[in-house]
């Protein structure tokens, strides 16, 4: 008994999740930028001789994360989100993401390339993709699929895999509002 309370105690959103939740709702719906880590891709890294272009050669989605996709875009229209632009990383699985979730709009930006296999150029991508969030201005949200080396260094989450983190701009500063759990 206690080992599924403890269970129910994990999986059950807490009232502070839920207002953290809603509070990222309010601030897509008004035009806030939301990072989103690819939907499901089993494992980790990319196999040896990755190359892009080449979705063969990656890590892509599977069916579960092309069901996740979709839903990830059905769920900002059910919240009527005003998605402004949708840019993706050129790894396969971010563009099938955002493809999924928002057919015909989404636009790769390489700033948001995964540097999982070379940490050295992370804190100068990382610096690129802040000041490109930063000059973001609309109209509605941002929406950006891309990896969880480029979210953490952004903002020291370390999203689930089809999470979203939803940032809106203060000043020269990307502030965390909360978070949209896959």
């Amino acid at each position: 008994m206690l080992r599924l309370l403890l269970l129910l105690a994990l999986l059950w959103p807490t009232a502070s999740t839920r207002a953290d939740e809603a509070a990222a709702w309010a601030a897509l719906r008004d035009g806030a930028i939301v990072l989103f880590r690819h939907a499901h891709a089993p494992g980790g890294g990319d196999p040896g001789g990755m190359r892009l272009g080449e979705c063969a050669t990656q890590r892509n989605l599977d069916a579960t994360g092309r069901a996740q996709a979709v839903r990830i875009g059905e769920a900002l229209r059910e919240k009527g989100v005003p998605v402004g632009a949708v840019l993706t990383s050129e790894w396969c699985r971010t563009r099938e993401t955002a493809d999924l979730a928002f057919p015909g709009q989404a636009r790769a930006e390489p700033i948001f390339n995964s540097f999982f296999a070379d940490r050295r150029t992370g804190p100068a991508q990382t610096e690129a993709a802040r000041a490109l969030l930063l000059g973001w201005s609309g109209p509605g949200t941002l929406f950006v699929s891309t990896h969880q080396v480029n979210i953490t260094g952004l903002t020291r989450i370390v999203p689930a895999s089809g999470e979203g983190v939803v940032l809106r701009r203060e000043g020269a500063e990307l502030l965390v509002v909360g978070r949209i759990r896959p």
